[in-house]
């Protein structure tokens, strides 16, 4: 793992701006500044007219800040290219497509629909570094925000680009090859979310019937109960029907987690495994593949055996995106079903990632129903703790040497890893071993965090 950033962000995590919606940072107030602040960001880089496209979620808030986008980008001087209802990475796409500066997509990704958020992207559709997005944030303070104020014809204007959806289809359409996938039956869950429309008109090539569920977004439904947050829903499709595969994706398109026909769920993990022995046939690999910390010990193990490296880094498909570029490396992921396979996109796509997985399935003989059992996982633990101050709550004493504790139970035989979430206000806890009492350890360590939360708040 690496750091990658020098300049510390405030408003931006690990996944762009994001918060309950019409709360906090995401006010249609602050996200009008933050869009004027990119347009003055892209200007003094050489892009005096920047030309940005816009995309969104089904959230019943996502229209509303997207209106503050288009104010903010065309008051400060942009054109906008607006799209609709696409997913994150049909936005990435469009920005490659039309040769645009940047691009942005209202959504809060995997999050409840209360919640949104604001994903910026550069002129390659990759999300913006963390030192970019920290200058975005200085520019938010700075003077010439309120006074660049262009008049007339240098007033930005908004076009409606929904052709590019068809662009994408079609770009998507062509990554499962000439062969069509042997399966006879599939369910796609679309968890109500941007890929609803799409992944209609793209998978429905899977299998002899193929069933979409969760395709009903009223504005409040995105997540709920259904795609890569709640696999049961799936699970429980599958078995139903006694499908051959299920499909999930999450809120925005840009992951995607799989339930083979024995009901077991093939994470990013199994997906990454897979991919990188395909890719490594086709001679499209790079130097290996990167994985997260939080990716299971097991990944590393079956990769060593096929004589590909295995590099990790910070969660964040961002950060992976960095390693891969520092590593040369073409492939990316994380355990969570955000997958970036460089030599068919820049960032992750959940229905590019299905289709080239079962492409990689078919070219290396693979039976779907078999991959979870052959994965040997390690025993893997994940435990959010609810606290006031995610960060802070890390450098008290009493916690370090708990996690130094557990540490040393750990050696030689697992690992922990213990961060603050990108998100949400909870500190994560990851345990992995084979022989270990993953539960007690666990539970020991969350109470002492719980503990030390109540002190600091009770002064």
């Amino acid at each position: 793992m690496r750091t990658l950033s020098n300049k510390v962000r405030c408003l931006f995590g690990t996944d762009g701006v994001r918060d309950v919606a019409n709360r906090g940072v995401m006010t249609p107030e602050v996200v009008l500044r933050i869009a004027r602040a990119h347009v003055l960001f892209l200007a003094e880089r050489g892009a005096p007219r920047p030309k940005i496209v816009v995309g969104r979620d089904t959230r019943r808030s996502s229209p509303m800040l997207e209106a503050a986008l288009f104010a903010g980008f065309t008051s400060a001087g942009a054109d906008v290219y607006a799209l609709g209802v696409i997913p994150t990475p049909g936005v990435g796409f469009a920005v490659r497509a039309v040769g645009a500066n940047g691009g942005a997509v209202v959504s809060a990704s995997h999050n409840p629909a209360e919640y949104n958020g604001v994903k910026l992207f550069d002129s390659g559709g990759v999300k913006l570094r963390d030192d970019d997005e920290a200058a975005i944030e200085e520019y938010l303070s700075d003077n010439l925000l309120d006074e660049w104020r262009p008049t007339g014809a240098s007033i930005g204007v908004v076009d409606e680009k929904s052709s590019f959806i068809e662009s994408y289809v079609h770009f998507l359409k062509g990554l499962m090859g000439e062969r069509k996938p042997k399966l006879r039956k599939v369910i796609v869950d679309c968890a109500h979310g941007a890929t609803t429309v799409i992944a209609k008109n793209v998978l429905d090539i899977l299998g002899d019937e193929v069933f979409f569920v969760g395709t009903d977004p009223t504005g409040v439904n995105i997540n709920e109960g259904v795609g890569v947050m709640h696999m049961e829903h799936l699970k429980g499709w599958v078995q139903r029907e006694g499908a051959d595969l299920g499909i999930a994706f999450d809120g925005d398109g840009d992951r995607v987690l799989f339930v083979d026909r024995k009901g077991q769920v093939l994470d990013g993990d199994i997906v990454l495994w897979v991919l990188a022995r395909w890719l490594k046939k086709e001679g499209r690999l790079g130097s290996g593949v990167v994985a997260t910390v939080m990716s299971n010990m097991a990944l590393e193990e079956l990769l060593a055996e096929d004589g590909i490296p295995c590099f990790r880094a910070p969660v964040g498909d961002r950060y992976v995106f960095e390693v891969m570029e520092c590593e040369k490396a073409l492939l990316g992921g994380e355990q969570s079903g955000h997958v970036i396979v460089r030599s068919y996109g820049a960032i992750g796509d959940g229905i590019g990632t299905a289709l080239l997985f079962l492409r990689a399935c078919d070219s290396l003989g693979e039976e779907v129903e078999s991959l979870a059992d052959r994965f040997r996982r390690y025993p893997q633990l994940l435990k959010n703790v609810r606290v006031c101050d995610k960060h802070f709550i890390l450098s008290q004493d009493a916690v370090r040497d708990k996690i130094k504790e557990a540490e040393s139970l750990l050696k030689g035989k697992g690992r922990i890893f213990v961060r603050p979430s990108g998100t949400e206000p909870m500190v994560r806890i990851l345990l992995e071993a084979r022989d270990l009492d993953l539960v007690s350890l666990a539970d020991e360590l969350a109470r002492c965090i719980e503990e030390v939360d109540a002190k600091l708040n009770a002064k």
